[in-house]
């Protein structure tokens, strides 16, 4: 089933001067429910624009957006939502503590449950020795975190991340690329967007990439990197006397008595044969390709 559908969606905001901006351009795309589904574009791509959509914070100059079936301009539609903001902020005199408990009684979890959600959720953010403390003393990294708890408090079934890493350090990069993984294998539906290609390779089922408010492509993060594949670097045991059967292949390094070939990829079936008649033994073959950000370069260029 369609988690999210978007279809043919509009935006044109109004400069001061008059002027029409075109943030979304007849944009359509579905992320099914279990997915995690990376939403990739350069800054001012449109991408935030498309999330606060969904989420009914800018309502589009035509097309719709739904969540579950549900059209996004329904409240109910929000209830199994978890929602990040590009730049959450907050009332800074409050706790973290204090904070996900009205988020989660606004999300209509128990009572009862309420401070069990709570544990559990800075705990896992590493935000529990900090449960009390004013949110004005935090650092950014930090407000980052408290978002991202906002997000997993109520245990939604969607979550629509806006640029989930921003602010936050290594630890904190991988800790959410973790968390993400845990939900897809719980069953969770991800949308989230980004400018590094790095997260979404990382943990994405699908990438869809945004320029200029118009979607350029959408595909399978596997199908990508398979089809990025360049050459092959390949390691051999073998002795001096038998590497001249490998020409006009050249050695790229050598250790001892392995040796490192880099081979491309349209030569690749040409070298193997050369190497079960030399007799040599094959003790590595790495494939290399080209990342996610060079297809992703390609397509903005």
């Amino acid at each position: 089933m369609k988690a999210l559908e978007i279809h043919n969606l509009v935006k044109i905001f109004k400069t001061k001067k008059g002027q029409s901006v075109h943030a979304l351009n007849d944009l359509s795309f579905d992320v099914m429910q279990g997915e995690v589904f990376g939403f990739l574009g350069p800054n001012g791509a449109g991408k935030s624009t498309t999330i606060k959509t969904l989420v009914g914070l800018i309502t589009p100059s035509s097309g719709n957006a739904l969540i579950n079936g549900v059209p996004v301009s329904t409240g109910t539609a929000r209830l199994k939502v978890g929602y990040l903001p590009e730049n959450p902020a907050f009332y800074d005199y409050l706790t973290p503590e204090e904070y996900l408990t009205y988020v989660a009684r606004s999300f209509l979890v128990p009572v009862a449950e309420v401070p069990r959600c709570i544990e559990q959720t800075l705990k896992l953010l590493e935000l529990w020795d900090a449960r009390k403390r004013q949110m004005r003393s935090f650092s950014k990294g930090m407000v980052q975190r408290v978002g991202l708890a906002q997000v997993l408090v109520h245990d939604p079934d969607i979550y629509i991340l806006d640029e989930p890493m921003s602010g936050l350090d290594p630890l904190g990069r991988s800790l959410v690329k973790n968390i993400i993984l845990e939900l897809k294998n719980r069953g969770k539906t991800v949308f989230f967007s980004t400018h590094i290609t790095d997260d979404v390779e990382k943990v994405c089922d699908r990438v869809g990439i945004i320029v200029k408010g118009s979607l350029v492509a959408v595909n399978n993060v596997e199908n990508l990197l398979k089809g990025g594949v360049e050459g092959y670097l390949v390691s051999l045991q073998s002795a001096d006397s038998t590497l001249q059967n490998l020409a006009p292949f050249s050695v790229l390094r050598q250790s001892g008595t392995i040796f490192e070939y880099y081979i491309p990829k349209d030569g690749f079936n040409r070298f193997m044969e050369l190497v079960i008649r030399s007799g040599s033994e094959v003790v590595l073959v790495e494939t290399r390709r080209k990342n996610l950000e060079d297809y992703f370069l390609s397509l903005v260029k």
